[in-house]
């Protein structure tokens, strides 16, 4: 196990290398930004889900509209996060910046549906790209699940090797698609405007159903709205660039809105020109390429395979962000302390492996559906938007740096637009799904509140500054005991062990069996007449009980101060499948009587040597 994980992962890194593992510009961009670009590949499909049942061919007339309504939304929040960049340096995520300005509970909602999104844009992303490989290959459908768990996988393994490996990765395929996308993009309009090519339909829509209102309207932005899905990204990994850092993070902020910018407004313009219509066969880009570059074309599938990948590492994105921000959870005591610690690698390793989990959960539940899993996915995001640029906007109220007044305004407007934008989309999208996210989030919170309670008691324990230390007393009694289920070499050891350590012994015996027992005292006098052998006979056959009963009973300890040492041998085998064989007598022991406040427990290995081919 020990060589599969060093050829997986590689050959642990010095803290003293962290600085090595920062990002540049060129692989910043990919590795953050790739969950926002990569969203541009469905967010379009999703808004076609909701016209083209009511308006038909229509739909693609208003399409541009609600495209347009998007970008603007994008547009405000890259300004209002450009000033979190510079006011947080260290990482200005919406926990952060709600935990410094709002309080406990608004920065907990906001760690909360962050935890949510960046599960989700896992599950989501790695479906999207199985979506898109069964588009381009349909025999493939039936083992879309199994698919999608490889890809989570690969993905793990990929960042479990560090951030600087993972940039190598994952940097690749980001450039790849949008230089597919740019192409597709620019020989569609050539097609359509220079040559004058018209569009085949590729299934057959009703000229026109029905009028466009406005709840129709809304429910098309709020399912377009998951393109913004990844903004926060650049924010939140601050801390992963090389310096300088802020302007580092800057730049890709920048270059992220300009390329979304194009990207979704060039897909949504083509999407309305071509009239691609959603199905649960063929993505809405795998059409438009089709009929761009032609169907079954060597571009056709290098279109497919860039869509793939951009997905895939839209999952990235998350396994970049989400460890740093449970880093920050844990710091605080909401989270367990583990997920804190940097792995071998340098990257926090923990919360990679928890992320995987969860997102293969998900994806099982929901079959492997992409479609299935949207619903829940922007409500958390916007929710987090809305926590962050309010957060900003008392910040600036409370410093009143230079220009407070107009940053101000800039935070309070992305907040006010957030806000409504997270109202409308929890609205449309709560009888599909996301009322699961109204039972989570809450759930989440009290169980991080549960933690930070549990890590407070444990201090407060272990603290000494109420001026109370305990002083040695030497007149303690100091008792050692040693179970004995039979006399053997690894029981030797363990005597041995403990005669070293006191002449107070005492062997404990359950006696299941009379014969045994005869045995053991047999050889008991002959090798160790000077310590005392204790024999309890018990009917059911328990090991536990009977020990804690006799350690605990006046038989044994005069006092309840009495500080019992109990020495257990255990069998430890060189093979990782000898330690299945065992019955592991030693661990249930030590889970037991480490939970008595004057019982410590010393474990004697003894090693089961491999067999030598």
């Amino acid at each position: 196990m020990f060589k599969l994980k060093r050829y997986l992962i590689g050959e642990p890194l010095k803290s003293s290398q962290l600085h090595h593992e920062k990002f540049t510009v060129f692989k910043g961009l990919p590795i953050l930004s790739s969950d926002a670009i990569s969203s541009v590949s469905y967010a379009c499909e999703e808004i076609l889900w909701v016209m083209v049942p009511i308006l038909g061919l229509a739909s693609f007339q208003y399409l541009t509209y609600v495209a347009f309504a998007i970008i603007a939304l994008l547009s405000i929040l890259v300004f209002s996060y450009r000033q979190t960049i510079d006011s947080y340096p260290k990482g200005g995520g919406s926990y952060i910046v709600s935990k410094e300005n709002l309080g406990e509970i608004p920065s907990l909602i906001a760690g909360a549906s962050l935890t949510i999104d960046y599960i989700l844009t896992v599950a989501v992303s790695a479906t999207a790209g199985v979506a898109a490989i069964t588009s381009a290959i349909p025999s493939l459908l039936p083992i879309k699940i199994e698919l999608t768990i490889i890809i989570i996988i690969l993905m793990t393994v990929g960042n479990l090797r560090g951030i600087r490996e993972s940039a190598k990765i994952f940097s690749l395929p980001a450039y790849l698609f949008i230089g597919m996308t740019f192409l597709m993009i620019a020989v569609g309009l050539f097609k359509y405007f220079i040559l004058h090519i018209e569009p085949k339909n590729v299934d057959v829509v009703a000229s026109q159903m029905g009028d466009l209102t406005l709840i129709l309207f809304l429910k098309a932005f709020s399912a377009g709205c998951t393109a913004l899905t990844g903004i926060e990204a650049v924010s939140d990994g601050v801390p992963n660039f090389k310096e300088p850092a802020t302007k580092n993070a800057k730049k890709v902020l920048y270059l992220l809105f300009i390329i979304v910018v194009l990207i979704f407004g060039g897909m949504s313009y083509l999407s309305s020109i071509y009239h691609a219509v959603p199905n649960f066969d063929r993505t809405v880009i795998s059409q438009i390429a089709a009929q761009v570059f032609g169907q079954n074309t060597f571009l056709f599938f290098v279109m497919q395979f860039a869509t793939t990948l951009i997905l895939i590492m839209a999952a990235n994105t998350a396994f970049s962000d989400f460890p740093l921000l449970l880093s920050f959870i844990a710091r605080d005591g909401y989270a367990p302390r583990q997920f804190a610690k940097r792995g071998d690698r340098l990257s926090y390793s923990n919360g990679i492996i928890l992320l995987a989990v969860s997102a293969a959960i998900l994806v099982i539940i929901f079959k492997g559906e992409n479609h299935l899993l949207l619903p829940l996915y922007a409500v958390g995001v916007f929710v987090s938007f809305t926590l962050s640029q309010s957060g900003m906007v008392m910040r600036w109220f409370r410093t009143k740096s230079n220009g407070w007044r107009h940053k101000a305004f800039i935070n309070g407007f992305g907040a006010a637009i957030t806000f409504i934008t997270a109202v409308v989309i929890s609205v449309n999208k709560f009888v599909h799904g996301a009322w699961l996210i109204f039972i989570l989030v809450p759930t989440f919170i009290l169980l991080m509140k549960r933690i930070k309670r549990h890590y407070k008691k444990v201090a407060k324990q272990l603290s000494l500054d109420n001026n109370y230390f305990p002083e040695f007393n030497e007149k303690v009694a100091k008792r050692f005991i040693v179970p004995v289920g039979a006399l053997n070499e690894s029981v030797v050891k363990t005597v041995n062990f403990a005669k070293c350590l006191s002449s107070d012994i005492t062997a404990f015996h359950i006696s299941v069996d009379d014969s045994e027992t005869e045995k053991l005292k047999t050889k008991w006098e002959k090798y160790y007449k000077d310590i005392p052998l204790v024999i309890k006979k018990h009917e059911y056959r328990e090991v536990v009980e009977p020990l804690v009963g006799f350690i605990e009973s006046d038989e044994f300890c005069t006092t309840d101060k009495d500080i019992v040492t109990v020495v257990i041998p255990q069998f430890t085998s060189q093979n990782w499948w000898g330690e299945i064989l065992h019955n592991q007598t030693a661990v249930f022991l030590k889970q037991t009587l480490l939970k008595r406040p004057n019982i410590a427990v010393i474990t004697v290995p003894f090693i089961i040597k491999a067999e030598k081919k």
